[in-house]
């Protein structure tokens, strides 16, 4: 089996994929499903929400690392306050995070062309109802852009 090299090529293909849907983001797996490690690049453009949750049904922590761009992390305290904000970017200093089970969190793009690798134990499944932000707006509610926005507000101060 021959190694997958990853390019910029292929990093910015992937950030233009992710202009072009809806959500403004994208995944591209490195892993095959059945790996007991999942492995996966994340595209995400200035726009996309990513409502804050966690990962505790079942326990997992979420390493982030960003391989292009820069991407906004906050955390916050099971009141939805935030705990914790930190700019990650591909130019450093800080290029990624390990966020422990069951961390209340959200991210959002703060620069066009922001991918990320997230590798994590399989198998990879969007958080339950458990695990979404019941004190955060859902993706497509009124309040979600607002809420996008107070994110990217954090890191312009």
């Amino acid at each position: 089996m021959e190694p997958a090299y990853l390019s910029r090529a292929e990093l910015d293909g992937l950030s233009r994929e992710a202009r072009s849907r809806l959500r403004l983001r994208i995944n591209r797996n490195l892993h095959a499903m059945d790996e007991p490690v999942h492995r996966l690049l994340n595209a995400i453009e200035p726009g996309s929400y990513v409502r804050p949750h966690r990962h505790l049904s079942p326990p997992k922590s979420e390493t982030l690392i960003v391989v292009s761009g820069e991407l906004g992390l906050v955390t916050f305290d099971d009141e939805g306050a935030v705990t914790s904000a930190a700019r990650l970017s591909a130019a450093g200093p800080l290029y990624g995070a390990d966020l422990p089970a069951g961390t209340w969190h959200s991210i959002v793009a703060l620069a066009t062309g922001t991918v990320f690798s997230r590798p994590s134990l399989a198998p990879t499944v969007p958080p339950g109802r458990e695990d979404v932000a019941s004190w955060s707006a859902a993706e497509g509610d009124p309040g979600a852009e607002r809420q996008r926005s107070a994110l990217v507000e954090i890191f312009s101060r």
